[in-house]
């Protein structure tokens, strides 16, 4: 069949005339870019504006004995050495804006590092080389603790406990299960009688997005004590409520300003440089900038989480996939960022483009003494389409059979059951097959170039199965995350079958005023409303409130519910 002919696969997903490829087509930015008139945050210029750096911990993870900061004040053109203790409200977690997980992560850190070049303080001076000079005198004493770098270490019993908030170190999920749970037919029964089961294991490491364009905010007074703030962020929202919640302002008082991004491919989502620079004008009353240099960009920049994914398959000898188990490790290092929602859109993504009538997958958001990872171009499914599909070649290569093939053989059909129990429509991935052998040249067999993801679907593969076998691996009781922690008892969160919980006590910092400027009597905010709990002698770090947070019916792109 001519390629030409098949748009109509698409014709109620696109326009007919849709015809750009290969057309010189103007970006609407295009101009700015070429004639350097595109503005950047860093081109925004302030008489007297201030440079910020971070002191970074060369530890993996470290309680804090004591910072020292008397040399580093008294040095040339510094304006003011920030503390953990002046953060006003010091714990966050980007996903809690959308009440998905339990705040965990400290815009500076006072009492324990849990990965290398967490920042501990920042220096405000005059120029970005006082500022330099002054960091190197902060004297910081640190007594190392315990560190795990890997996904199924941190799992094991006994693993060093790298997040408080989650002292098994995995994210809690729907306030049930240390992991992200996929159940759909008897996987078990199924790989009884297949032909053949095949077994593989793919490991994707940490990538930085590498932006020509360092990430970095500049932030100034305005007038009717409000703050403006220059960002590169590539979420201008997300940013402008962290700050807010941070800083515990209201959103208000802060003015936002995003624009052009000199590169971001999701590096620039979750930065904290906005209410750093924030609070740097803030107690200074002076323009301020927080930027990461080139190597701050490459070794403390958030990264695309490692990830390590086993994927076992039932097949029979003609090549049918009758089964499919999965289990899946995102390395979110030591703090939640974006690593379990990517868990959320990888599950949806499971089995991959494929009909398989029984799947099991069990997927891990997991904490190590790594660099809290983030989003980087379609994260959650790229890492784990890698694997499904370089284990289909193995599969193709296992049973003799043309890797194409065995792909077209077991592709979506239009009214096939998904494993999420939804019906498969404007399915196209035979169609792409074809047209890929056809461009490269590969020979497909008559019944390949013969089949269309128009028939074949349907019937008994687009029904539901008879059983699913279901289980309680996983199961975590006591716990609160979120949106699905309403009605939590407040205990912590235990495996079934692990040791007792790790202790989770509470080590917030204590609350700094604003600037004077600051209103006189501000209404305390919901964080500040809470009671903390007693901190246990030798404490690791901070326990996240448990109070559920309520608001009004919405509906969430993270989980896909309704809640209040």
């Amino acid at each position: 069949m001519p390629i030409e002919f098949r748009k109509e696969y698409f014709a109620d997903e696109r326009d007919d005339d849709l015809n750009v490829i290969g057309q010189p087509t103007q970006r609407q930015d295009m101009v700015g870019h070429v004639t350097g008139r595109s503005p950047y945050y860093d081109d925004h210029l302030f008489d007297g504006l201030l440079h910020m750096r971070c002191v970074r911990s060369p530890h993996h993870h470290a309680r804090i004995r004591r910072i020292d900061t008397a040399a580093a004040e008294r040095m040339p053109g510094v304006r003011r050495v920030i503390l953990a203790k002046d953060v006003p409200n010091n714990l966050n977690t980007l996903l809690s804006l959308l009440d998905f997980g339990l705040d965990d992560e400290p815009m500076i850190s006072g009492d324990v590092v849990r990965y290398v070049g967490e920042p501990v303080a920042a220096v405000v001076a005059d120029t970005e080389r006082q500022a330099r000079e002054a960091v190197a005198a902060v004297r910081v004493e640190y007594d190392p603790l315990p560190h795990v770098l890997d996904p199924e270490e941190a799992l094991a019993p006994g693993a060093p406990s790298v997040n408080p908030a989650y002292p098994n170190n995995a994210f809690v999920y729907h306030d049930r299960y240390d992991h992200q749970k996929l159940r759909y037919g008897d996987v078990d029964a199924a790989f009884a009688r297949a032909d053949r089961v095949i077994e593989g294991r793919y490991q994707m490491s940490p990538i930085e997005q590498a932006p020509i364009e360092t990430c970095g905010a500049i932030a100034a007074p305005e007038t009717n004590d409000r703050w403006v703030c220059y960002t590169s962020t590539q979420g201008l929202f997300f940013s402008l409520g962290v700050s807010a919640k941070l800083l515990d302002v209201s959103s208000a008082r802060l003015h936002f300003i995003g624009g052009t991004v000199g590169g971001g491919f999701g590096g620039k989502v979750d930065s904290i440089h906005e209410p750093l620079a924030i609070l740097g004008a803030m107690l200074t009353g002076r323009p301020c900038k927080a930027m990461f240099d080139r190597e701050e960009e490459m070794q403390v920049g958030a990264p695309r989480g490692a990830e390590r994914w086993y994927v076992t398959d039932g097949v029979m000898n003609d090549g049918r996939i009758v089964a499919r188990r999965l289990r899946g490790y995102f390395d979110a290092g030591a703090y939640t960022r974006l690593s379990s929602y990517a868990v959320v859109k990888c599950v949806g993504h499971l089995p991959g483009p494929y009909t398989i009538p029984n799947v099991a997958a069990d997927v891990y958001c997991v904490y190590t003494n790594r660099t809290p990872a983030t989003a980087m171009r379609g994260f959650g499914v790229t890492g784990v389409d890698f694997a499904m599909e370089s284990h289909m070649d193995v599969v193709a290569d296992a049973l003799g059979l043309d890797p194409i093939e065995l792909r077209i053989l077991n592709a979506y059909r239009d009214g096939d059951m998904k494993a999420h129990r939804r019906v498969a429509h404007n399915t196209a991935l035979i169609e792409c097959c074809q047209v890929a052998a056809q461009k490269a040249g590969w020979r497909l067999s008559a019944s390949a170039e013969a089949a269309s993801s128009l028939t074949g679907g349907g019937g008994e593969r687009g029904q539901l199965p008879n059983f699913t076998a279901t289980d309680d691996h996983g199961r975590v009781e006591g716990s609160a995350s979120g949106s699905y922690g309403r009605g939590g008892s407040g205990r912590q969160p235990v495996e079934a079958g692990r040791d007792a919980p790790r202790p989770r006590p509470s080590h917030q910092p204590p609350r700094a005023p604003l600037p004077e400027h600051r209103p006189a009597s501000p209404a305390p905010s919901r964080e500040a409303a809470r009671e903390r709990a007693p901190e246990p002698a030798g404490a690791p770090g901070p326990a996240p409130s448990r109070e559920p947070r309520r608001g009004p019916t919405r509906f969430s792109s993270i989980s896909g519910l309704r809640r209040r």
